[in-house]
């Protein structure tokens, strides 16, 4: 049994036990599955991958919805990015191209590995970089 992510309760303690075991295994984040095995979320921010050009993030049947993590999305769409909800294996996310996380205070973060193995170059990747970029300018705007 696991607890519905879209329920913003206080209790998040399936999230925190996984962040004590991402930390004991060395790594800042843990990567949450959903019910069927695909790739969700992580402990505490959204999820996203990019493989061949294309940015690919869960379905969000299971995770909260977050405001940067739509945004995104909306970049990708408004400047012809493919961006695709979708069930995605484990396998897909550590053969990504690219990996980035998004939240409110960390934007869009890069992933450098997953499991051990590096994803990209360890850091931000073209469409990765890209996208935080048009972030930028798109707070830019709303800020002024």
């Amino acid at each position: 049994m696991s607890q519905d992510a879209k329920y913003n309760s206080h209790s998040k303690l399936n999230c925190v036990i996984r962040c004590f075991q991402a930390e004991q295994a060395g790594a800042d984040e843990a990567l949450m599955l959903d019910p069927h095995g695909f790739v969700n979320t992580t402990n505490a921010c959204n999820f996203f991958i990019v493989r061949k050009g294309e940015v690919w993030t869960s379905t969000g049947d299971y995770c909260m919805n977050g405001v940067t993590r739509q945004k995104v999305t909306d970049i990708c769409k408004a400047n012809d990015i493919p961006v695709y909800e979708k069930n995605y294996s484990l396998y897909e996310a550590v053969s990504a191209d690219e990996a980035f996380l998004t939240g409110t205070f960390g934007a869009q973060t890069p992933v450098a590995e997953i499991d051990g193995k590096p994803i990209g170059d360890k850091g931000a990747g073209p469409v990765t970089r890209r996208i935080r970029d048009l972030y930028k300018q798109l707070i830019a705007k709303t800020v002024k």
